[in-house]
This record gives C-alpha cells, sequence and structure tokens, in this order.
C-alpha cells in the first residue's frame, strides 16, 4: 500500500474500494416538548452525567431553544446531519453556518465558541492526534461524510509528521472551480502552519469516479501549493460504498 511522504512529488495516492458502510435509517424526531422529562437533554445530563448524551443532545444544550420555525431537537439534528461529527470543530465562521444552515447566527455562534473551546484545549496536548498516510486513512479518519445529504469539500491539515492538526469545511453544495479558489484551500494551512494538505469531498451520488471538475481543481491546487511551499498530497472522493483518489492527470 503506497503512503504519503513529504516529498517534493505534487500527488501521492492510493487507489481502491473499501468496506461497504450501511447509511443510518430515517428516523422521525420529537420535539423537545414531546420528549419524556428523563430524556429531555438538560435533565439527562444533570441525572445521568455528560457521557450519557449524543452529540445532537449536547449540541442541544448548547442552542437551549429553537426558533418559532424550527424546534431545538430538529435543528440540533440539522447541524450534526450536515456538518458531520468531526467537521464541528473545524467551523470557524458563524455567518457561513448560520447561512448554510438557514439558522439564526446567535445560534451558530453558540456552537462554534463551544467547539472553539474544545479545540483549544486539546491543542495543548499531542497525544492522539490521528495520522493520515494513505487514502484509506482519509476515508476512515472522515467516515461520516459517507451519509451526509449534500457534497461538501474539507480539508485536513497535516503537521510534519503526517498527523491532523486541524481540518475544515472548505465550502458546501456542488464541487467546481469557480467556487473553490486556492486562497480557502491554503489560509488555514498558513494559520496552523501546516507542513501538507489533504483534500476530500463526498459523492451523494455513490460515484467514486472523479469528474472532470475535480480533477480540474485538483490541478489548481496542486500548482497553487508548489508557488507557496505546501504539498497537496491527495483529494479523496468519499462515498457510502468505498473511495477514490483525484489523479492529478487523466
Amino acid at each position: 500500500m503506497t503512503t504519503y511522504t513529504l516529498t517534493n512529488s505534487d500527488l501521492l495516492m492510493t487507489t481502491g474500494l473499501e468496506n461497504t458502510m450501511a447509511s443510518s435509517a430515517r428516523q422521525y424526531v420529537l420535539k423537545l416538548r414531546d420528549l419524556p422529562t428523563d430524556d429531555k437533554p438538560r435533565e439527562k445530563l444533570i441525572e445521568q452525567g455528560v457521557q450519557a448524551l449524543s452529540l445532537q443532545e449536547l449540541i442541544s444544550v448548547i442552542l437551549n431553544t429553537g426558533t418559532k420555525k424550527e424546534d431545538v431537537t430538529a435543528m440540533s439534528l440539522k447541524i450534526v446531519r450536515e456538518y458531520g461529527n468531526s467537521a464541528l470543530t473545524g467551523t470557524i465562521d458563524p455567518s457561513i453556518m448560520a447561512e448554510e444552515l438557514d439558522i439564526p447566527i446567535g445560534k451558530a455562534c453558540q456552537v462554534i465558541a463551544c467547539s472553539e473551546i474544545g479545540r483549544r484545549l486539546y491543542k495543548k496536548n499531542d497525544v492522539g492526534l490521528a495520522v493520515i498516510r494513505t487514502a484509506e486513512d482519509v476515508y476512515k479518519f472522515l467516515s461520516e461524510m459517507q451519509n451526509l445529504p449534500k457534497e461538501q469539500l474539507r480539508g485536513l491539515y497535516l503537521d510534519t509528521h503526517n498527523r491532523v492538526i486541524h481540518q475544515e469545511i472548505i465550502s458546501m453544495g456542488t464541487i467546481n472551480s469557480n467556487i473553490v479558489h486556492a486562497r480557502e484551500v491554503f489560509r488555514p494551512a498558513l494559520e496552523y502552519n501546516a507542513a501538507a494538505v489533504v483534500l476530500a469531498h463526498n459523492h451523494p451520488s455513490g460515484i467514486a469516479t472523479p469528474s472532470v471538475a475535480d480533477v480540474q481543481i485538483t490541478k489548481q491546487i496542486i500548482e497553487a501549493g508548489k508557488i507557496i511551499g505546501i504539498h497537496l498530497l491527495d483529494h479523496v472522493i468519499i462515498t457510502k460504498d468505498g473511495f477514490s483518489s483525484v489523479p492529478a492527470e487523466y
């Protein structure tokens, strides 16, 4: 199996399809007022402890209330579904979250502020940082992207030991060269002093074959990386059934 190394090569890839992972079944979301008292997130936290709460329930506690058009339970579920579990820690712009999820800016600020607290505390300890050496590592690390309903482009930012020091949602919606710019990819790399970048995006269609736009974007980012000295190690497409790497050349 080919692994990533920080050399002068433009793009190192690992190809192949991996095991199928089943998507979660749809379920009816009860409003907060419909839940038994013991199942309400805040009461559950008090009675059972924070470990008993799911990510969605934790976000419900942070938001506290919903809006006239959306209950807090539904809003929390939407945040988790649209952004994915680990991507919450890589989101820093509340205006983007508010616009993309159609939630009040104040609610987005609450979520991002709490994420930032966790991120700053975590950065004080290097133990446990994920190591990314192959496309399969990317696929496993971003496993929640397999079932996202919308196409999403993420960046994984690595140190010189291939450890993930930051990840960020770069764009949401159909990925094309008109909306994905090199500055958006490399801005976090400069901010976090990353040595390399790995891009990943999902195909909700289930087709792992790179599109013409995927290849074009990859080439553009590679060339931009050469100028500033930060390598794009790979661009991985994630589907429910597996993954593939975008080749630098067809």
